[in-house]
């Protein structure tokens, strides 16, 4: 990643509460709030016609950059960019899917032409129906089905983080959305909802974001991006010491809950970010994180040596 020195003011697909913290309300935006490209692949499937998986692509599409998810309005180009792949393994009586599925995020940095990654999750218990050509639908009161579930749950996922960049706790109405769509899932009969099944799955990735706990992980997001991202290119130093400083400062969390999925969602999508950005400090500022970062994310270890060691 090579951050440059002197670009224009770019807004890119921020959001409204980008705009409203740089003053660039309007009135008129009514545009959806995703901009999701959504991809449904099935390397191992030979035995079903691949118009299927196109037709499902489609519906996925459809359904999440066709919603409003929020109040707010947005204008086309403000919607937040993210990604979504739909890997199936298994096909069960040709109307049930088994499979995994990507779930990334960005939002644009202020003064730069660049994205910074904000959510990258890999969930691994993807399991529904779906009938040919049939659309997806979503009532936020019932669990109608899986699929329908899981797309809006992670939808406002991916609402809650981005607004958590923007404001400090902003995305907390997201996140208490998405913890409807969990309760509301708990008699599912398909697996990742539920507290018992594991400690790193829907049921835990939106709890663990709402305790207080987790809190510190929450300030991080904000300090990280609203203070330290988009000011790296007015004062690259305050910015940096301040992105270290709102890293550190996640700790607390970790010594409560060591090696915690959210912690790990973290780092998933900031370490090679971390790197670009830290590579070039002082050494001094290098010596300080490193035993940090390696401590919080031990699965980048070498990586963090090899550049910032």
């Amino acid at each position: 990643m090579i951050f440059p020195t002197n670009l224009p003011r770019f807004f890119g697909s921020a959001h409204v509460a980008f705009c409203l913290l740089l003053g660039c309300w309007s009135m008129t935006a009514s545009s959806q709030e995703l901009n999701c490209t959504v991809t449904v692949i099935a390397p191992q499937i030979s035995n079903v016609d691949a118009s299927r998986f196109d037709a499902l692509e489609e519906a996925i599409r459809e359904f999440l950059n066709g919603r409003r998810w929020t109040d707010h309005n947005f204008e086309f180009e403000e919607r937040i960019e993210c990604t979504m792949q739909l890997t199936i393994s298994e096909v069960v009586g040709s109307t049930v899917f088994k499979g995994s599925l990507q779930v990334q995020s960005s939002r644009p940095v202020f003064n730069a032409d660049y994205n910074t990654p904000v959510l990258l999750v890999n969930d691994g218990d993807i399991q529904f129906e779906w009938l040919d050509n049939s659309a997806i639908l979503f009532n936020p009161g019932q669990h109608r089905d899986n699929l329908s579930s899981l797309l809006a749950y992670y939808s406002y996922m991916i609402l809650g983080m981005d607004y958590d960049t923007f404001g400090m706790e902003g995305g907390t109405p997201y996140f208490l959305q998405a913890q409807a769509v969990v309760a509301n899932a708990q008699n599912a009969g398909e697996t990742g909802w539920r507290a018992s099944q594991s400690r790193q799955n829907r049921y835990w990735l939106v709890e663990n974001h709402l305790s207080q706990t987790f809190r510190p992980v929450r300030t991080c997001l904000y300090n990280y991006h609203r203070k330290g991202m988009d000011m790296l290119f007015t004062d690259i130093e305050g910015a940096r010491l301040t992105m270290a400083e709102a890293i550190i400062d996640m700790r607390s969390t970790n010594r409560i809950r060591p090696g915690s999925y959210n912690i790990q969602i973290f780092f998933s999508a900031k370490s090679d970010e971390i790197i670009d950005v830290f590579e070039p400090a002082t050494e001094a500022e290098r010596v300080r994180l490193l035993p940090i970062l390696k401590q919080m994310d031990p699965g980048n270890i070498q990586s963090y040596d090899q550049r910032l060691g």
